[in-house]
């Protein structure tokens, strides 16, 4: 699918309506290439943490939207998405983007060197066209291509059930009354297993390695991204070894249900893998509608036999084994290799002559994806218009291998570990290219209310529209508001409440965050 702006000469190569109508629709089965949700889908990433950084999602939204509001959000006047003007720095497009073409191939033109352009060459209605653009965005993300490792299970070639890979899924009605076992327990594989678990005769949840569950209330009922992505704990986790806030944090988890008593603790530390979010798993596991296996050993015809030798009688298998990504339509422009791709913070080929080419959302976040987008897209028309600079080949080659290094040492090896990003590292990284990062020594000093709420409250995108390109004007209320947003939608039946004295007064507040400012400033 392809995007086309004749008015900066730019190419966006990614997910458009036609594709969200697509795999919306019941009874379809996703387009190659394409991304793919199932009906039910429920977003794990909050409001306030994934919305526009200029376009706040209205307060009456959920804290946590199902995939028809997400959609809502991003069709209203002012998203950018839907053409219309908005709030912040979107202006209305009057012009027909290519929503039902797909792109054949992106190759270089021959005079790439001195001019950085590209020869794209799309289809439409079985029609193909040829034109030239300054610059390409990739935005397919890495959500595509099925990873289904069938070589792994011997005899699945002679199981007489069916089996899919969760990309296929979209509803549990198949498997009513059926005997079903969910391979992986990522956030797929989890929350498969608990909707099929509604309607199926009884689900088996097989896992190589375990896994840590969050849930998405946390405390006081904030949506648990809220509480965990702050500035100040960003700062103790820098502050302090990973081994003290794996123990913190796995206590933590733990409180809330005992992983080994539940067949779900792994070998690994909790940061040590990607984090699976599902709130109903536990329910599922202790009223015995889903039963935790090891890893599959081989299936027979009707059963699969697990590697602790037991044996299950199975008529279907759903496959949540992830996803491997790959770019074909660029015509050998950059290389992947086991699910790994080089590119400078993510997004830039680092051997090209010319900076023109740009992958947008190709990363696993520990955190919501949208703003990292967003942030990133404003770096790479910065760096097309020329108001900014990639630095030397052998330095983005050196931050490369510097990041592929790291991830190397905390995660599990994984095909899906390889374009991990911490949130607030990442996004300060991107918002420091763009000259867009909080102030927080020069808040503290001029605006001690908004420095107070930046580093002790969620790091939400608005935080990158106070300063520098493209600052906001409604930025600094749109911070102070945040947590009547998070409120809004709850409260649906008015409490009487006691008047009661504020947990941390304001002063102690504010002796906290000098104490953390003279310690950061101490350790850097």
């Amino acid at each position: 699918m392809a995007l086309t702006s004749t008015e900066s000469s730019c190419l966006l190569c990614g997910v458009g309506s036609h594709m969200h109508r697509r795999v919306l629709s019941a009874g379809e089965h996703p387009d190659e290439g394409c991304a793919s949700i199932y009906h039910s889908v429920i977003i794990n990433t909050s409001k306030e943490m994934m919305c526009f950084s200029d376009f706040p999602i209205p307060e009456d939204f959920p804290n946590y939207m199902h995939n028809s509001k997400i959609m809502e959000y991003f069709q209203s006047p002012g998203s950018g998405v839907s053409g219309e003007t908005g709030p912040g720095h979107r202006v209305p497009d009057t012009r027909s983007p290519c929503t039902q073409t797909s792109v054949c191939r992106v190759s270089k033109c021959p005079d790439f060197a001195t001019t950085g352009q590209w020869e794209v060459v799309t289809e439409s209605e079985g029609k193909q066209e040829a034109a030239v653009f300054d610059a390409v965005l990739v935005c397919t993300g890495h959500h595509t291509e099925a990873h289904l490792p069938l070589s792994a299970f011997p005899g699945i070639n002679n199981f007489k059930g069916h089996y899919i890979h969760s990309r296929d899924y979209k509803d549990a009605r198949d498997s009513t009354d059926k005997r079903v076992v969910v391979i992986g327990i990522g956030n797929s594989g989890a929350d498969l297993a608990v909707e099929i678990s509604q309607t199926a005769k009884q689900v088996f949840l097989s896992t190589r390695r375990g896994a840590w569950i969050f849930n998405r209330v946390g405390d006081q009922g904030y949506p648990i991204d809220t509480v965990i992505t702050t500035r100040t704990n960003a700062f103790l986790k820098k502050l302090l070894s990973q081994s003290m806030v794996s123990n913190f944090a796995e206590k933590q988890l733990n409180a809330r249900f005992n992983h080994s008593l539940y067949g779900l603790k792994p070998k690994h530390r909790v940061l040590d893998q990607h984090p699976t979010i599902n709130d109903d798993l536990p329910n599922r596991i202790i009223s015995g509608r889903v039963l935790v296996k090891p890893n599959i050993q081989e299936f027979t015809e009707t059963s699969a036999i697990f590697e602790d030798g037991t044996r299950e009688d199975i008529d279907a298998v759903v496959f949540a084994t992830g996803y491997s990504f790959s770019f074909p339509f660029l015509e050998g422009c950059v290389k992947v290799v086991e699910n790994q791709i080089s590119l400078y913070k993510f997004m830039f080929p680092p051997d090209l002559e010319k900076p023109t080419l740009a992958f947008i959302g190709l990363i696993q976040p520990l955190g919501a994806i949208m703003p990292i987008s967003e942030l990133q897209c404003r770096w790479a028309t910065r760096i097309f218009k020329g108001s900014n600079k990639l630095p030397p080949r052998h330095c983005m080659e050196a931050d490369i291998k510097q990041k592929r290094e790291a991830m190397a040492k905390q995660y599990v090896k994984s095909q899906r570990h390889t374009i991990q990003v911490d949130y607030i590292p990442y996004m300060d990284e991107l918002a420091c290219q763009v000259g867009v990062k909080p102030d927080l020594l020069t808040l503290f000093l001029t605006d001690p209310k908004l420095a107070l709420e930046v580093a002790f409250g969620p790091c939400t995108p608005y935080q990158y529209r106070l300063r520098g390109p493209g600052k906001w004007a409604g930025a600094r209320e749109a911070i102070l508001t945040q947590r009547q947003r998070i409120i809004k939608p709850l409260q649906t039946r008015l409490v009487e409440e006691h008047p009661s004295a504020p947990a941390m007064p304001l002063f102690f507040k504010l002796v906290g965050a000098v104490a953390i400012l003279a310690i950061g400033f101490a350790f850097l």
